[in-house]
Order: C-alpha cells, then sequence, then structure tokens
C-alpha cells in the first residue's frame, strides 16, 4: 500500500533555536505503529541521541546496532540501558545533517514490550541500523529526544516528525 494512504502526520518540530531536547507527548492511541524522522545536526560532532519513552529513565532498554563507514564496521549492544539511542554517526561535522528513521511497532499495545528498529545516515559519514527493546507494557505516549553528549544541543533548523500508521 502507498505510504501516502498509511502515514499520517501527527506532529513535526522544527527549531528555531539550539535546544538539549525535544518531546513529543500526548501521542493517540489510535495508530497501530509509529514513525519518527528526525533530520538533524548538533552543537557537537556527535549524531548519536538518546530516547525515552514516558519519561521512564529506569534499566528498561535493550539494543543492537551495526554501522558502517565504507572503509570500517563496527557493532555494540547493550542491555538494561536507562534509554535507547537513535543511531547515526559519531560524525566530525557540525554541519552536515543526519537523518533516522524510527519504526516503533505495536506502540499503543497493553500486553507487550515495545520495539524499535531504526536505520540513520550522514552523507558524509556512516550508515547504520539498529533494533531497541523497552521492556515495558504501557502503552507509548510520550518520547523524548536528547543528544547523547550531556553538553550537546540540537542545532536550530534541526527537524523531527512523528507519523501515526493507519494501517500496517
Amino acid at each position: 500500500m502507498p505510504a501516502g494512504l498509511t502515514y499520517e502526520s501527527i506532529a513535526t518540530t522544527t527549531l528555531s533555536s539550539a535546544q538539549s531536547s525535544v518531546t513529543f507527548s500526548s501521542i493517540s492511541g489510535s495508530y497501530t505503529d509509529l514513525v519518527l524522522v528526525s533530520v538533524s545536526t548538533t552543537s557537537l560532532a556527535n549524531r548519536d541521541y538518546n530516547l525515552r519513552f514516558n519519561s521512564d529513565s529506569g534499566t528498561n532498554y535493550s539494543f543492537t546496532v551495526l554501522a558502517g563507514s565504507g572503509s570500517a564496521a563496527s557493532s555494540a549492544r547493550g542491555s538494561n540501558a536507562s534509554n535507547t539511542g537513535l543511531y547515526i554517526v559519531s560524525g566530525t561535522s557540525t554541519t552536515i545533517p543526519g537523518t533516522v528513521i524510527s519504526h516503533i511497532q505495536d506502540y499503543s499495545n497493553t500486553t507487550t514490550f515495545k520495539t524499535m528498529l531504526q536505520r540513520g545516515n550522514e552523507s558524509g559519514g556512516e550508515v547504520c541500523a539498529g533494533v531497541s527493546l523497552w521492556r515495558s507494557t504501557s502503552a507509548i505516549t510520550s518520547i523524548t529526544i536528547y543528544a547523547s553528549m550531556t553538553s550537546a544541543n540540537f542545532n536550530s533548523g534541526s527537524t523531527f516528525t512523528l507519523y501515526g500508521i493507519t494501517a500496517a
């Protein structure tokens, strides 16, 4: 089915000034899945950023990520983490945007843990693919995205869009 028939834009945030985080709140449970699209730069040369569902900072997240730059490959895995990441690149530029598309499946189901599949890239860096698990049966009603380095901000012009899937 064409994307135009199933994706519904829930909210878009385009930063007019630097910010340390972006939150989507009061997310309706009326969709089957969510898709978060992030196109951003950060104030430090690091495009990895973290994500929390429902402000949960407990050790309820696990992740696996694979990355490649064309000349090298890497992987990482974590469990019992206090957040999960939106993995792009640890690039050297603060001006080349990185793009991440995150698919959050069955986000409103209250009988299963939540799974997120991601892919990210930066034109001057690497490509990444990852999977994350939030070990909670709560429906996702808010998503907070923040730079993984505590002193980093998302730059003005960074855009974050949340879509709901109306039929999956």
